[in-house]
């Protein structure tokens, strides 16, 4: 699987890069989800994709180029519970299916709060706190408005 983000460059391109309200609330009207086309060497191969580490290098290099892309995830669908499969470490259960580690979720959660609310802002979201709070529930978490408060109190200015 080659690591090149062409499929998600070319649909959103206009959107990804251009940095005004009405660009950002028509990539936020959409929803993504992935059609995943993996042709494994060993037919009677049983893991599932999120157990295929050139599947998952791809979400971790997706991650890296766009860390605020899961807001935009069709989240009832189960896209954010897939993303996130990819990339935090997790162990296969026959009864429970893909179990995430507890505290690699954790983490990757408030990665993901920090950089979405840090994204909605900067495209002018009428209501980043919600949205970002929302992604957060979704994955078990709740996000109150003291850690919203703390990060407007404390902003990260990148040089």
């Amino acid at each position: 699987m080659p690591l090149a983000l062409t499929c998600i460059h070319r649909p959103y391109y206009s959107e990804i890069y251009v940095h005004c309200s009405a660009a950002s609330r028509t990539l936020l009207d959409q929803t993504v989800g992935f059609t995943i086309s993996y042709e494994r060497e060993d037919e009677y191969d049983t893991r599932e994709l999120s157990e295929f580490p050139d599947i998952r290098l791809w979400f971790v290099r997706l991650d890296a180029a766009y860390p605020w892309f899961p807001v935009v995830l069709d989240w009832r669908a189960g896209e954010l519970a897939r993303y996130a499969a990819m990339l935090v470490p997790h162990q296969m259960s026959m009864r429970m299916g893909v179990v995430l580690n507890p505290e690699a979720l954790e983490l990757f959660v408030m990665k993901k709060v920090f950089a979405v609310d840090a994204w909605l802002k900067q495209q002018s979201h009428p209501k980043p706190r919600l949205k970002t709070a929302d992604m957060a529930r979704m994955l078990g978490f709740g996000v109150g408005d003291e850690l919203f408060d703390l990060i407007e109190k404390y902003p990260v200015h990148r040089s």
